[in-house]
């Protein structure tokens, strides 16, 4: 039997796929290609690639020879992807997957073609997806930051669009980035005055961030470790100068929280930071699903009355809005993991969690999100009551400010959502975090049904179904809903995500 116990390697991997030319056609993977990699001293170990055969020859159109130029004569004696099954997942499962656009792309292939053949997929160890690491990081002085336009940046060739060619291409890029990076951060003056640092790079040195909290109005001179604005206080970081930290291995090596120039404020969440990073409106980072994970532990399976109602989240914990004073709520940061800083909110000293009873459903569950290793992330649209407003605007003001104040150039992404013609109906987006739990799926949220004012209902789901919980938020559907705000700020968009700890479904 094979052991995936310590397995340190990091596996850059890349897939391609057929070009769907209709609604509903699925992708089929026509190339696998991997390379696995010593993350100390960034060498190729060793190399697997290989054409697939499609179950279908036909999905193999005009337009996805043009993106790649795989023919059917090319993998009519190829191997079905059930026959690389094994070899896939001996390279993938357990280790640090890497690429470029991974997260939203390579991974859900991957998923994709286990389910289809009826086995469970790999799992990561963690996550490197150069897409969303480079933007951060590099700034967009290359463009688009696709990788075709990185290599033409870096000078190394054109892109073939063939696997193994783009997991190599995509390690050089990395490897020039990271010594970019040491060179800017030796001399930042100098760079930045001769403009070798792009005015679109997404650092943020400490006179931009004192400009731009004085432009605010903030008295930048403070010398405490606290700022106020308007009746409330909000906690900062002091204005010690971080260590240096090589670049290269910043940009490279899981887990690290040093800033990017030795001028920076405070770090910034590392993007494989594989620990509990946090969801954002349009892409997730993976904070609360962890977190959640450690604070939950196993379920009981058993189903529960209105006895049971209270379970493992206990109501007195979470304050309704009306019970929220707007003067008491603060926002600072905290130890977080592996010496990283989190922004909470609190109420009164204590983190605020807010209960919500009836709240409608307006847009159902939504699995447009993924995770790190391509599983869907559940969210659901719910109309938000003007007392919910106040109390989530006033968190959001706050928790921006020190976002900025902490060094942050991340675009802000408001918590309620006012759609232009719609500033009347504003809304909120309940996540529910997912964990895997051995093969199996499974969401965190404990999910109730209310038949009656006097019975309430747990529900119990044997296995990760969308389609079944889909059914139940229905739009006009009334839900109760305990939540907790959860702060993120990665691959530069920050905000506040709602995290549902406990759901209450209104039959009627």
């Amino acid at each position: 039997m094979v052991s995936y116990g310590d397995r340190s390697e990091i596996a850059f991997f890349d897939v391609e796929t057929t070009v769907p030319t209709r609604p509903g056609q699925g992708f089929a993977i026509l190339e696998f290609g991997a390379i696995l990699v010593c993350p100390r001293k960034l060498v190729e170990l060793e190399s697997y690639s290989t054409l697939v055969r499609p179950i279908e020859l036909s999905l193999i159109s005009t337009l996805s020879v043009r993106c790649n130029g795989i023919t059917k004569d090319a993998v009519i004696s190829s191997p079905t992807f059930a026959e690389i099954a094994d070899r896939v997942y001996d390279i993938l499962h357990g280790r640090i997957w890497a690429g470029h656009n991974i997260l939203r792309f390579d991974c859900a292939r991957i998923r994709e073609a286990f389910a289809e053949i009826n086995r469970p997929a790999p799992e990561p160890k963690g996550t490197i997806d150069s897409l969303g690491l480079l933007t951060q990081r590099f700034g967009r002085r290359a463009g688009d930051m696709k990788m075709a336009t990185l290599a033409t940046y870096f000078g190394l060739g054109q892109q073939t669009h063939r696997s193994l060619d783009d997991v190599r291409m995509n390690l050089e890029v990395l490897k020039y980035c990271a010594t970019v990076l040491f060179l800017e951060s030796s001399l930042p003056d100098i760079f930045t005055t001769n403009s070798w640092v792009s005015p679109n790079a997404t650092t943020r040195s400490r006179s931009n961030a004192k400009a731009s909290l004085e432009g605010m109005g903030l008295n930048t001179s403070t010398p405490s470790s606290s700022v106020k604005i308007g009746n409330h206080q909000i906690s900062s970081p002091t204005n010690e100068v971080m260590g240096e930290n090589h670049p290269i291995l910043s940009l490279m090596t899981p887990n690290t929280s040093k800033p990017d120039t030795a001028e920076s404020v405070t770090p910034q969440p590392d993007p494989f930071n594989m620990g509990p990073l946090s969801d954002e409106m349009e892409r997730e980072s993976l904070q609360s699903d962890d977190s959640m994970e450690e604070e939950s532990g196993s379920e009981s399976p058993e189903s529960s009355s209105a006895a049971a109602h209270e379970g493992s989240i206990s109501c007195n914990d979470f304050l309704g809005p009306e019970e929220v004073s707007i003067p008491s709520i603060s926002a600072s940061l905290a130890p977080f993991y592996r010496g990283t800083q989190r922004i909470q909110i609190l109420h009164k000293d204590v983190i605020l969690q807010v209960c919500c009873t009836r709240l409608k459903v307006r847009f159902g569950i939504s699995t447009k999100f993924v995770d790190y290793a391509g599983r869907p992330r559940l969210n659901f649209v719910a109309d938000a009551s003007p007392n919910l407003c106040q109390v989530l605007d006033a968190c959001d003001n706050l928790a921006q400010r020190l976002s900025m104040a902490s060094g942050s150039s991340s675009e802000w992404r408001p918590v309620v959502s006012r759609k232009a013609g719609f500033w009347n109906s504003p809304t909120i987006r309940l996540h529910l975090p997912t964990v895997v739990d051995g093969n199996v799926t499974r969401w965190l949220t404990e999910i109730y049904q209310k038949e009656s004012s006097t019975t309430t209902q747990k529900l119990v789901f044997s296995r990760f179904d969308v389609e079944e919980l889909d059914s139940l938020f229905t739009p006009g559907t009334f839900v109760d809903a305990y939540f907790s705000l959860d702060l993120y700020d990665y691959q530069e968009n920050a905000g506040i995500r709602l995290v549902a700890k406990k759901l209450i479904l209104h039959s009627s």
